[in-house]
């Protein structure tokens, strides 16, 4: 009994700020995208969309592990990041509907929102394109001596791209602070892992170039942050990158036009016995960190803040 307190306390590791932090920007991370995809359905929402729904912890884990001015870059699911670093939702939305008061001006849409006064340097079509990019946000740092690390999100398809192994040799040839995450959700567009590659731990791929590298289970914010955590604090002391695998899944198709065929909704089912927003929530409550009414008071704000952001969008120009 004495060893089940003591596991428990052990699990209250942050301040209840923090807690609230994980919980609010996953739950807007997630009304956010489940509104989005609602408008797509209803043609507001025109082009590619590709929901993070199910991959909240990655970027939220992430930003609270980091510091203001470090640099972020993913692929085109790109909606989650610029949301927990501050960009306002009215103006990712916008951007979604094509409207001059989006992030660029309504003209890069879903796939590439940009937000340089939150360090986020995009979201990129094609496919593993971001990864040298990564890599030379990075070396930016280092030479202008900033202190700041860049975090390059691609996802398990993109390790494919030879253009991954020429950044990761550059990376640690010059021992540059880049902070490589694959976000593995184990099926690319519609192909598994383990139908387009022999190496099923991507993580160990870094083995060829002596980085430092981890899986990550990332469907818990609290991993999430301690991975990045670590990584950032050998980043910046000179020690140069780290490879993480985020262990994780989307919830929804790769895009709005994926059937899904590829994969079983038992599957899907159990994964979602893991939502990553439930697992926060269970712990802030059973740990008494918050009340139920607490978050459903962030619950009611984010409801409102999603539906501010569509009346912006509906409105502008």
């Amino acid at each position: 009994m004495a060893t089940s307190k003591k596991k428990e306390a052990a699990q209250v590791k942050y301040t209840k700020e923090q807690y609230i932090f994980w919980y609010e920007t996953m739950q807007l991370q997630r009304k956010f995208e489940e509104k989005a995809g609602q408008l797509y359905g209803q043609q507001k929402i025109r082009g590619f969309c590709h929901l993070y729904i199910g991959q909240e912890a990655c970027s939220s884990g992430a930003v609270s592990a980091l510091e203001k001015g470090d640099k972020y870059i993913t692929a085109y699911r790109d909606h989650g990041h610029p949301l927990v670093l501050g960009t306002d939702p009215k103006r990712i939305m916008a951007e979604l509907y094509g409207k001059v008061t989006g992030t660029t001006k309504g003209k890069g849409g879903s796939m590439h929102i940009f937000d340089k006064e939150v360090g986020f340097v995009g979201g990129h079509g094609i496919v593993g394109a971001q990864i040298p990019m990564g890599a030379g946000l990075g070396f930016a740092e280092k030479y202008l001596n900033t202190g700041k690390v860049c975090i390059c999100y691609f996802g398990d398809g993109a390790t494919r791209q030879g253009a991954l192994h020429e950044a990761f040799n550059m990376a640690m040839t010059w021992k540059i602070p880049t902070i490589f995450v694959v976000e593995n959700n184990g099926y690319a567009m519609g192909t598994s892992v383990e139908r387009t590659s022999n190496v099923r731990e991507l993580y160990t791929l870094a083995e060829a170039y002596d980085m430092p590298a981890e899986p990550v289970d990332a469907m818990d914010v609290e991993i999430v942050h301690e991975a990045v955590g670590r990584a950032a604090e050998r980043a910046r002391k000179g020690d140069g990158p780290t490879f993480l695998e985020f262990k994780t899944y989307r919830f929804r198709g790769h895009s709005m036009s994926d059937p899904q065929k590829y994969r079983t909704k038992e599957e899907v089912a159990e994964w979602k016995q893991r939502d990553p927003i439930e697992l926060i929530k269970d712990r802030i409550l059973s740990q008494k960190i918050a009340t139920e009414e607490e978050l459903s008071a962030i619950d009611a704000k984010i409801k409102v803040q999603v539906e501010e952001s569509v009346t912006f969008a509906e409105e502008s120009p």
